[in-house]
């Protein structure tokens, strides 16, 4: 599989720490604004590859990067016992919101998730899903199982297999529900300058929440990853300054992560 690694040119150095995260970093320019923060700190080049959570944890597996970010607890938290990664710290979140067409066909506006995917489901509405593994993608997955349905082989349910941008925007050419973080939405708002074809459907449900974490691959497994880096960018990500200086990133006014590595 080809990846575009981000930050640098492709030949690394010894002062190149190479990270796999998720496109909902990437898309919103969290890391564009937080990679040369880091740089003027430690001397470090931050270089990443942004995929679904499931393909950045593949890629820690395989020994390909050095440290991870990602968004899916549970996933996370078997890959440090199964002892590919270690030293996990959690860092920042934000939460899930499902965006739905202006006229809601689905009639789902302030409900909880799972209530609002059976009404989804009911009314046959266009739902667009990643499909990727990603961390979104599992998390809708964990939803549509409490609700007792496997929608995949429903004709109004859409699977991209692409990042949370590029679903959205096939959301809005197909007139369907989506499943997204807020950060990228908030992208999406600003990308199209404050307008969007989407409302806010569905938000604050307490089983959305979206939690962030560091993990170094553990170097025990791997005896190529640059560990010493690993744990100065994690030490850096939870330390306070930077902490709030990602609380600060916003667009459009909005923040778009709220940092947590102190809870």
């Amino acid at each position: 599989m080809f990846f575009i690694w981000v930050g640098l040119p492709l030949f690394a150095a010894d002062n190149v720490l190479r990270m796999a995260t998720t496109t909902s970093t990437d898309n919103t320019g969290l890391l564009d604004y937080l990679a040369p923060l880091f740089k003027e700190d430690t001397g470090i080049e931050l270089q990443w590859v942004a995929v679904g959570t499931g393909k950045a944890l593949e890629l820690g597996k395989n020994c390909d990067v050095d440290v991870l970010l990602v968004h899916a607890p549970d996933t996370e938290k078997q890959y440090v016992q199964d002892g590919y990664g270690v030293n996990r710290r959690q860092v920042m979140y934000n939460d899930f919101i499902i965006i739905g067409p202006k006229d809601d066909p689905a009639k789902i506006k302030g409900m909880l998730v799972l209530d609002a995917l059976k009404q989804i489901a009911v009314s046959g509405s266009p739902f667009v899903s990643r499909g990727d593994k990603s961390g979104t993608h599992i998390l809708e997955m964990d939803l549509w199982e409490e609700v007792g349905m496997a929608p995949d082989k429903e004709s109004w349910y859409i699977q991209t297999g692409q990042g949370m941008m590029n679903t959205i925007n096939i959301a809005a050419e197909r007139s369907g529900y989506t499943m997204t973080d807020r950060g990228t939405y908030i992208k999406y708002e600003d990308v199209n300058k404050g307008k969007s074809l989407f409302d806010i459907a569905v938000e604050g449900d307490v089983a959305l929440r979206n939690q962030y974490s560091v993990i170094a691959v553990n170097p025990t497994r791997c005896d190529n990853v640059k560990y010493d880096l690993a744990l100065q960018f994690i030490d850096w990500m939870v330390s306070p300054v930077v902490q709030e200086k990602v609380g600060q990133y916003t667009l459009l006014g909005k923040t778009l992560f709220f940092p947590n590595a102190q809870q």
